[in-house]
């Protein structure tokens, strides 16, 4: 599958893996309306190519992303100012949606793993963006910042659901009240991040995780998971879960993967799972339905 072009992003794919690196690296990949879009046509790529089993997220330069570019100055969050904004991403009628929610949307929806490789500054749109990646590997020198409160405005990213599911409210809120600047130490003690790394080690050691589940996982089996880890976050009642599961386990049971899985184990071998993502998913949530923006 040939690999895309995009204006902001850096693409590639090798061994499994797609790279996406932030690619403004003159503003710290500060974040615009292009880059929430060719972010989320790199999304639609990876879920599309059944050579992609994961993928990493990283930064060119010093940063990962220092937050929306405020090259408008005071007028950046300004209805006016959107207006570039509305018509790139379809946008009618009189409400503007956030381009950071349009991203992290899409990236909850994502069918691969995504690995977030924090090597510098992730401030605003820059942290928030990271919530719906499903591991977050920090460099020992990034730093990050929820700083919306400083800038006069509140939080978006539809983080105000993903933050404090991941490291419980009182620290989002001390994090998101102050809008200070912090450490990947403390990002790392009060979990936000799962490992630091010194700068040099980073980009391996999120290869390493990624290669380790491309080597010994099957796709299908880990778009399911990450549906029901994900959608079970939002379930009323263990039973959604038990349901799903139980769909789950009937219909992956039967594939050829469960075949190649069991048989590669008793046979000590690496397996060769034969399933593809884009073949489809079993329907383990025949319920589910994607709410619609209003």
């Amino acid at each position: 599958m040939a690999q895309p072009v995009f204006e902001t992003l850096l693409y590639d794919v090798a061994d499994g893996i797609a790279t996406i690196t932030l690619n403004r690296p003159d503003r710290l990949n500060a974040f615009t309306p292009k880059m929430m879009l060719d972010m989320i046509a790199a999304f639609d790529a990876t879920d599309a190519d059944d050579a992609v089993k994961a993928v990493i997220v990283t930064g060119a330069g010093r940063g990962f992303c220092a937050g929306a570019d405020l090259g408008s100055g005071g007028a950046t969050f300004g209805e006016g100012s959107r207006e570039a904004e509305r018509r790139a991403a379809g946008d009618t009628g009189d409400v503007t949606r956030d381009g950071g929610g349009r991203l992290t949307l899409r990236i909850f929806q994502s069918l691969k793993p995504v690995i977030a490789a924090v090597n510098g500054a992730a401030v605003g749109v820059g942290a928030t963006m990271q919530l719906p990646m499903d591991i977050r590997l920090a460099s020992r020198e990034a730093k990050f910042g929820f700083v919306f409160s400083r800038r006069g405005i509140a939080l978006e990213a539809c983080s105000s659901w993903f933050l404090p599911r991941l490291v419980g409210p009182p620290a989002a809120l001390e994090w998101c009240y102050s809008g200070r600047i912090f450490g990947a130490e403390e990002a790392h003690r009060r979990g936000l991040v799962q490992a630091l790394h010194a700068p040099e080690d980073l980009l391996p050691a999120a290869r390493s995780l990624a290669a380790e589940f491309v080597q010994n996982a099957a796709p299908v089996s880990m778009a399911v998971t990450r549906q029901l880890i994900w959608r079970g976050m939002v379930a009323d009642h263990p039973m959604d879960a038990h349901r799903a599961e139980s769909r789950s386990m009937r219909l992956r049971g039967a594939s050829d993967d469960a075949k190649e899985g069991i048989a590669s184990f008793l046979d000590k071998r690496a397996p060769d799972f034969p399933d593809r993502v884009s073949a489809g998913l079993p329907d383990l949530w025949p319920e589910w339905r994607e709410p619609e923006y209003r």
